[in-house]
């Protein structure tokens, strides 16, 4: 007696058994073991580095007037330099906004002419120009 499987699906394939199991096992090993691994090491790095520059700081303000006056002036620099970090990342996912929006109209255009349709790019187009125009014109002065 054979199943109601067998006979709906027909046959099944003996031969592309092994390579679904190959690719089922790598796809639970990818989310189940590498990723939160990764996550895991990359949460550990972070912790010992804020220890390490906490112990820094500590070293330097307990040296002399001069260590607080340089380790102050050290957490400054770091600060203006986030601060010129975050900007310059708005500044590239403003122009990578624009270009896709660019290419979405060109794409939608050359495929669908008979309807508006491409005017969905203007979506992250215009996203990207409005954080340009905080990047370049609103965000507050980097000293």
């Amino acid at each position: 007696m054979t199943s109601l499987a067998f006979h709906v699906f027909g046959a099944p394939d003996i031969h592309g058994t092994g390579l679904w199991m190959f690719l089922s096992i790598g796809a639970v090993a990818l989310f189940v073991v590498f990723i939160p691994t990764v996550t895991w090491l990359e949460n550990r790095r972070k912790e010992h580095e804020a220890f390490y520059k906490a112990e820094t700081f500590r070293r330097l303000t307990e040296s002399s007037g001069e260590g607080a006056k340089a380790a102050i002036d050290l957490l400054r620099e770091e600060t203006r330099l986030a601060a010129i970090k975050k900007r310059e990342g708005m500044k590239i996912g403003g122009l990578t906004n624009i270009a896709v929006g660019v290419a979405l109209m060109i794409f939608l255009r050359a495929l669908i002419t008979d309807a508006p349709v491409y005017l969905c790019g203007l979506i992250p187009g215009l996203i990207g120009v409005a954080l340009l125009t905080y990047a370049l014109v609103l965000a507050p002065k980097v000293e």
